[in-house]
């Protein structure tokens, strides 16, 4: 009777404990909500900084045929710019392969600007005192796209190849710690520390504000950050290798989540912590 008694008060006692912990996370979500308001305008925002910064680097002159980025083809027609990065990834039949849009701006440098393109890509993601052109052109890029939907082109057989490959990627345990990407997000409720981890395995609303919301700013790195960047620090944490920048792979897998989020409406960028 004393060891079921005793048995009985820590089952209470933890179910106290994580009820609070629970509340504690609760209020954490809450204030971070609420500072990410205080600063989603853009005056407020400093992404906005990299939209500028990417509005200037497009137009500018570049390279051994000193010309700008204004007749790059994104998708709809060379030079424009507006809607997209919400049509993206998708096939290029210049390049003759789906492309992400860093793995586009990358081919419009060499073959447009004539640019050699080794110090940008060594620039990929910024640092403190270094900036990256790439991450900038694709805030202002996506910016363009700011309250149209997702709608990732799945009409051409690459496209829906790449979206199989990107599939298998998500499910595809590996590394050291033998994880995936859906150890993290293939369930409802999943938390790291007081991050919520989203649900991606499903279509719907979790996968669209996830993918509706990048590029973003993020607080604790203090920098404008791309879905390139997000992917390869996923793989990082996971201890695999990490993909190499621009990769088909990191493609395939940008591909597949943006099936499981289309229609969410893109609104960039915004804040993370």
């Amino acid at each position: 009777m004393k060891h079921a008694a005793a048995g009985s008060a820590l089952a209470a006692i933890l179910l106290f404990f994580s009820g609070l912990a629970a509340v504690a996370q609760d209020a954490s979500e809450k204030e971070i909500e609420r500072y990410r308001a205080m600063i989603s305008d853009p005056l407020s925002n400093p992404g906005y900084l990299a939209v500028d910064r990417g509005e200037v680097l497009w137009a500018e002159k570049r390279g051994t045929k000193n010309v700008s980025l204004e007749t790059c083809d994104l998708g709809l027609g060379a030079g424009k710019v507006e809607g997209a990065f919400a049509q993206m990834p998708r096939f290029f039949a210049d390049g003759g392969k789906v492309m992400d849009l860093e793995q586009r701006l990358l081919w419009c440098m060499q073959n447009i600007q004539g640019l050699d393109t080794k110090d940008v890509v060594t620039r990929r993601f910024s640092g403190p005192g270094r900036a990256s052109d790439l991450e900038d052109l694709v805030a202002f890029i996506a910016n363009k796209s700011n309250g149209m939907k997702i709608a990732v082109q799945l009409k051409h057989p690459k496209e829906q190849e790449m979206a199989a490959v990107g599939e298998e990627l998500f499910y595809r345990r590996g590394g050291v710690m033998d994880f995936s990407c859906a150890t993290c997000h293939a369930d409802e409720g999943k938390r790291i520390r007081l991050q919520g981890l989203p649900n991606l395995s499903k279509p719907g609303k979790q996968p669209q504000d996830t993918m509706a919301s990048w590029p973003t700013y993020r607080v604790s790195q203090g920098a404008l950050r791309t879905m390139q960047h997000r992917l390869w620090d996923c793989y990082r944490q996971q201890r695999w290798p990490v993909p190499e920048y621009a990769s088909d792979s990191v493609t395939a897998l940008t591909v597949f989540l943006n099936k499981q989020a289309m229609g969410g409406e893109i609104n960039v960028p915004s804040i993370k912590r």
